[in-house]
């Protein structure tokens, strides 16, 4: 995870974003042909919801193997191996016609997702110095952004052209980018290289004494790497739990219930806007694309307010204040008397949800320790995807007995009470996190005369962790941002990337 020159970080970053966005516009690509192909074939709430869950449960069930197996493996190993498994599996679904083969691939495929998304995620913090982190994730958000953009609206096309075939050969294509990003990129992380990597840097820096040119050396590398067991608000670098860091794990729980209640939009939607609107199939993807469109403003403009916000409490605010315009949009769409009045609201709402993303990625490529990134995306991802989960059974349920147009209203009223009731629970996280990093960083100072580090200046949560202090600040002309993965689901309130 050592560079060379500038040109080869940055030449990794935009080669992992090309193939991120690649694959996230077939994913949408798939799911929004699959989602109409079943709404055309007479399919209720319930088989919509069940296509869905299908594609979310493994991401779920799988999260702590999935973020075990990318921290451990060769990153380049995953991505080739998996990138061909997806390939060949979203090919099987362009032939296959049985209700039940779909669901099972489309679970397979998912399997997959749950592994690659936080080995991508993980990557990025180790592509950059910290300081560049903002503009490298707002590179991926980007590409995400852009493909989920086209994915529906190519849907919308080519379903009506040519029916759900060329769709899934298509969506089976763009995993060959995983193979060509895997074999391409020169950063890599998990198993012996990163564990190599950490010792040797950890080694570094006992010899240079905590002299400032080792500081500067981490920075180079992209990560503070220190001693093994250096304490963080999470526990120890070697052991983070995320139930041990209030911050985190506020915010994991207050987007997936926000998610869940608020999710099932993703399964009345597609009757709404074709029954109750009488939009036709074209209108459908295009008013899906503005959710994403709305993401790319969003998402820049969410990091220029990052870099005022000086310490991670105010992260955690941020993401409250954006589920809570997600959800004020859900409810307005209920008001709407045709589906293209839809499209100013799912703008706001993509703007909010690029803007949840910037601030949960930076919370935890800031708290978490890089050895162990991979699982904290993969909590994340599982939190997010277990919300988007509740929400389809919920909406698919009640599709069945109450018309679309009441039920995205109470969805957004559910999701708005939701945020109200979290303000109190975010305030006192934020005081437990404020205690808790006073006593790492006492015990810390309490050390370091006798290992000889008294003059790091280490901020608190220093371990292993993508930056300090306060957010990572782009270079001014760089109007950088800060994306997630985190998951990118088709749940688009989730701010995750995934099929």
């Amino acid at each position: 995870m050592s560079f060379t020159t500038d040109e080869s970080r940055w030449s990794d970053v935009w080669l992992a974003a090309t193939a991120r966005g690649t694959t996230i516009c077939g994913d949408f690509l798939a799911a929004t042909a699959l989602a109409l192909a079943l709404q055309g074939a007479g399919a209720g709430g319930l088989a919509v919801s069940g296509l869905l869950l299908a594609a979310t449960l493994p991401l779920v069930v799988l999260a702590p193997l999935a973020g075990r197996l990318a921290d451990r493996t060769d990153s380049r190993t995953l991505l080739v191996t998996i990138g061909f498994g997806q390939a060949a599996i979203c090919a099987l679904l362009a032939v296959v016609e049985q209700p039940v083969l779909v669901v099972g691939l489309v679970a397979l495929l998912a399997c997959g997702l749950a592994v690659t998304q936080p080995c991508l995620a993980a990557l990025l913090p180790a592509m950059v110095r910290p300081a560049d982190l903002p503009r490298a994730s707002a590179i991926s958000q980007t590409a995400v952004s852009l493909g989920a953009l086209g994915g529906p609206v190519l849907a919308g096309l080519l379903v009506g052209q040519f029916g759900t075939r060329v769709p899934l050969l298509l969506d089976a294509a763009t995993y060959l980018a995983l193979v060509v990003a895997g074999l391409l990129l020169r950063t890599r992380r998990g198993g012996r290289r990163s564990a190599a990597s950490h010792t040797a840097a950890a080694s570094s820096e006992a010899a240079a004494g905590g002299s400032q040119a080792a500081s500067g050396s981490q920075a180079a590398s992209g990560s503070q790497a220190t001693s093994g067991g250096v304490t963080t608000p999470g526990g120890t670098e070697i052991n983070w739990r995320l139930r041990r860091d209030p911050l985190m794990l506020v915010m994991v729980v207050s987007t997936a219930v926000v998610i869940a209640a608020i999710g099932g939009i993703n399964v009345i939607e597609v009757f709404f806007i074709r029954e109750t609107l009488q939009g036709s199939p074209t209108t459908y993807g295009l008013v899906s694309a503005a959710w994403m469109a709305g993401m790319l403003p969003g998402t820049w403009l969410a990091v220029r307010l990052a870099r005022r916000l000086d310490d991670d409490g105010a992260l955690v605010r941020g993401v409250l204040a954006t589920l809570a315009v997600c959800s004020l949009m859900v409810l307005l769409a209920a008001t709407v008397p045709a589906a293209g009045v839809l499209v100013p609201l799912w703008l706001v709402g993509g703007a909010a949800n690029g803007g949840d993303n910037v601030f949960a990625n930076l919370l935890t490529a800031r708290r978490v320790p890089e050895a162990m990134r991979a699982r904290a995306y993969a909590s994340y991802g599982a939190a997010v995807q277990g919300g988007s989960m509740a929400g389809f059974l919920i909406g698919g349920a009640l599709l069945a007995v109450v018309p679309p147009r009441p039920l995205i209203a109470g969805a957004g009223v559910v999701g708005l009470l939701v945020v109200l009731g979290f303000v109190p629970v975010v305030a006192r996280a934020v005081r437990r996190s404020s205690l808790a990093d006073a006593r790492v960083a006492g015990r810390q100072a309490a050390d370091a005369p006798a290992d000889g580090r008294a003059d790091r200046g280490a901020p608190r949560s220093s371990a292993g962790l993508a930056t300090s202090g306060r957010p990572a600040e782009p270079a001014p002309a760089a109007g950088a941002t800060v994306g997630p993965w985190l998951s990118a689901s088709h749940a688009r309130e989730s701010g995750t990337s995934s099929s």
